[in-house]
């Protein structure tokens, strides 16, 4: 049900002496099923334009579950139409605030601000909410993307890389080591022991970490959800780490991603890394995906190599742009 919070003013462009009402942006704390169906729709219109999803996974699961803590959703409408032209997602995660904002593509001149007034109505919630830090993840951005990220006081912060391979991986980039032997996770069993590994593996990072049983049945309960494709390895009975993977039907070709690595800290260092993500490829490649693919954070120089090392190349960046909101209240 939509609040009746409204930001008219933001939407209001002066253009030589008359004032132009180009659109009106509204917040949701909960979507319905009607909403739910006309966001998806103006996601499809993106996804298909730009050749990616608009939308991360986070924020489309917020999304189809209606809202939770955290969350609002915000949408642009032309004020003539009454026509979607642009959304944004405002959820509360692991330490911090997530932003998305998708635009309609024939409503993405910078005069029109669609995605300024969308973002500045997102940043003024936080405000509203008691304030915080900021992440403003943008899939391939552009120097409209970075002037209105920066226009709300928001600076770069981290690039997301997604890297691609050819499967099956060679000979060559696999090496002499042996492969794990690693076994399927198991629904209903194996829950507390990989989120235990997961949560300590991801201690600081502001989506992998902090996941709860309810975040995990999540992910099971997807229809891309495969338990063969999530491999598990045990050192001595106990969970040492494991590679989950996903595969991207919607694709064409299809794209085998390793979807989460996670390696207990105290085995940093033994070449864990490596090898489930071998052991992840390889089970892709039997399953006839012939590109593999991955995100990794820029930053992380000694992941980035690693994948370089077994093959993987840069497909595209995403951004974040970070920022810190004082409390309004």
């Amino acid at each position: 049900m939509a609040t009746g919070v409204r930001y008219p003013a933001p939407g209001e462009h002066r253009t030589g002496d008359s004032l132009r009402q180009m659109h009106h942006v509204e917040v949701k704390r909960r979507m319905g099923e009607a909403d739910i169906a006309e966001v998806s729709v103006l996601l499809a219109e993106v996804a298909a334009a730009d050749r990616h999803r608009p939308l991360g996974e986070h924020k489309w699961l917020d999304l189809v579950h209606g809202g939770r803590t955290g969350f609002a959703g915000f949408v642009a409408r032309d004020r003539t139409s009454g026509r979607l032209v642009g959304y944004a997602q405002l959820s509360q995660g692991h330490h911090t605030w997530g932003v998305e904002v998708v635009v309609a593509p024939g409503n993405r001149d910078p005069d029109a601000a669609v995605g300024a007034d969308l973002l500045r109505a997102a940043l003024d919630e936080v405000g509203r909410q008691g304030g915080g830090h900021v992440h403003l993840w943008v899939p391939q951005p552009t120097p409209v993307t970075d002037t209105m990220a920066t226009s709300s006081g928001l600076v770069q912060g981290r690039d997301l890389l997604q890297m691609r391979i050819a499967l099956p991986v060679p000979a060559t980039a696999i090496g002499d080591a042996p492969p794990l032997t690693t076994r399927p996770f198991r629904p209903g069993q194996d829950e507390a022991a990989w989120l235990a590994v997961n949560n300590r593996a991801f201690a600081n990072h502001p989506e992998q970490g902090g996941w709860t049983i309810d975040t995990l049945r999540e992910r099971e309960a997807e229809a891309w959800f495969d338990a063969e494709g999530f491999l598990l390895y045990e050192r001595d009975g106990q969970l040492a780490g494991s590679c989950w993977t996903k595969v991207h039907s919607d694709c064409d070709p299809e794209l085998g991603e390793i979807y989460v690595i996670s390696v207990d800290p105290s085995l940093h260092g033994h070449g864990l890394g490596r090898a489930l993500t071998i052991a992840g490829l390889d089970h892709l490649a039997r399953r006839g995906i012939t590109v593999g693919m991955l995100y990794v954070d820029a930053a992380n120089r000694a992941a980035v190599h690693l994948y370089q090392s077994i093959g993987f190349a840069l497909d595209h960046v995403d951004r974040a742009y970070t920022g810190d909101v004082a409390p309004s209240r």
